[in-house]
């Protein structure tokens, strides 16, 4: 094997919208960034047909804003999104043609002058003296070994900190339970007026009898007819008396779809693999194929029983499967439940969020929902690990307990955080000190100056 060193100031390992935010930030900033991706394209679940949700809170204010509100202005330049919409379900609703993301993100690496590494599986951690000095990857019987100041774990399981022994945890405290992942895929010739004609006749089929305090009136088929950006949750009604028949392939009790920018076309976030561990090799393998081998029966089911989706046909599948929870990875904070139920927002708060508590039950059907009704603060220190010094962390695998994950595991935030552990990374070169004794006050002043919103006070009506 070919075996090679490189050295920069930052080394990000994984480019999902965190990993990918945090490049930036740290780039922006003067930093040299080497970004480290397992797949051939960069923003993860950006490209997975998922939309942005919650850069709105429950009173309809704009709390989220950085660099997730630049990719969106990126997104309607080249009409590959509808903007951001108020949901009454999901607070707002900013869908993407998920298939230019890829093409921004690659904009946005060659812009920032942030050198790329794709198709490198992370193979080794070198930690010595209980500091982080270097990670290998491996690709195409290429062995790389990087060498930086700083490193910053955005593999979303958490696989960097794992390695070079850092504390971590996860699924539920009482049960260890991890919520179960889901692949994404789009049908495309669906005729959604006739769809939502049915679900106006049918509104038994809407959510309204689960009991989620966070939808709020007006999510109805008027709501889904005026709104292109849509996403629909629901015909549990449906779905039961399926069940009851032998005729429901999926262990789920309701469907999602996303209406997407391109004409007829959804996509659908419904399928779900149960007791699957995403941080064990065999069971993800196990997951990826029988999350494609659910699809078919899937789309027969909607095609035959729900109108609107007679003609359906898929035309894309996401390349892997969107793993909802693994490791989190434990910093010098940690952000609880109780901090964002309370809407605690502390003074090294480095972004906002409001999104409901939103747990997928990993052993069976159903979702625990918890509404948040006004915004919370993610510190500064839930980015940084304790224990081992070098290393920090960006996307899903922060420092939060395993209630709250169900609220900030959303790709909106996710970016907001990652764009902060980015600056953090490139202030701790510049200054010469370690993650941990960086000023957050410095990320902040940073961070607004590029449209972060920090403060409630700071927030605004959503355009």
């Amino acid at each position: 094997m070919k075996t090679q060193k490189r050295k920069a100031d930052v080394v990000v390992i994984g480019a999902g919208p965190g990993g990918m935010s945090a490049a930036i930030g740290a780039a922006r900033e003067g930093a040299k960034v080497i970004l480290v991706e397992r797949l051939g394209y960069l923003g993860g679940q950006l490209s997975s047909g998922l939309p942005f949700l919650a850069f709105m809170d429950m009173q309809k204010r704009q709390i989220v804003g950085g660099l997730a509100e630049e990719m969106v202005r990126r997104l309607k330049e080249k009409e590959g999104t509808h903007g951001h919409t108020y949901c009454p379900f999901h607070l707002s609703v900013t869908n993407m043609n998920q298939f230019y993301t890829r093409i921004i993100c690659f904009e946005m690496v060659r812009e920032y002058g942030i050198e790329l590494l794709l198709h490198c599986e992370l193979t080794n951690a070198r930690v010595e003296n209980g500091r982080l000095v270097s990670v290998t990857v491996t690709g195409k019987g290429t062995s790389i070994e990087l060498e930086a100041k700083v490193f910053i774990d955005a593999t979303g399981d958490g696989d960097l900190g794992y390695m070079a022994g850092a504390e971590y945890e996860k699924g539920q405290e009482s049960t260890g339970v991890l919520q179960p992942p889901t692949l994404m895929f789009n049908l495309s010739g669906v005729n959604l007026d006739e769809f939502i004609d049915y679900i106006e006749a049918h509104p038994e089929e809407l959510p309204y009898e689960l009991g989620l305090p966070h939808i709020r009136p007006g999510y109805d088929g008027q709501y889904f007819r005026n709104n292109p950006g849509h996403v629909f949750f629901g015909l549990n009604g449906l779905i039961a008396r399926l069940r009851k028949e032998g005729k429901c392939p999926i262990n789920r009790d309701t469907v999602i779809y996303i209406r997407q920018p391109m004409p007829g076309t959804v996509a659908v976030n419904t399928i779900r693999v149960l007791d699957v561990d995403a941080s064990d090799i065999d069971d993800l393998t196990r997951a990826e194929m029988e999350a494609h081998l659910q699809i078919i029966p899937l789309v027969n089911m909607l095609k035959e029983h729900v109108p609107g989706f007679q003609n359906a046909f898929i035309s894309s599948v996401n390349p892997v499967i969107g793993v909802r929870e693994s490791r989190r990875i434990m910093g010098i904070k940690k952000l609880t439940a109780e901090d964002a139920i309370n809407g605690r927002i502390p003074d090294d708060s480095v972004a906002l969020f409001s999104y409901f508590i939103d747990i997928h039950h990993g052993k069976g059907e159903g979702t625990y929902t918890k509404s948040i009704m006004e915004p919370y603060g993610i510190p500064y220190g839930c980015t940084v690990a304790k224990g081992i010094e070098g290393l920090m962390m960006a996307g899903r695998c922060i420092s939060v307990d395993a209630v709250v994950f169900g609220s900030c595991r959303i790709m909106t935030v996710l970016m907001a955080v990652g764009e902060a552990t980015g600056v953090g990374a490139a202030l701790a070169v510049k200054q010469n000190i370690s993650p941990k004794d960086v000023d957050p006050q410095q990320i902040r002043e940073i961070i607004k100056a590029h449209g972060a919103i920090l403060s409630v006070e700071d927030a605004k009506p959503l355009a």
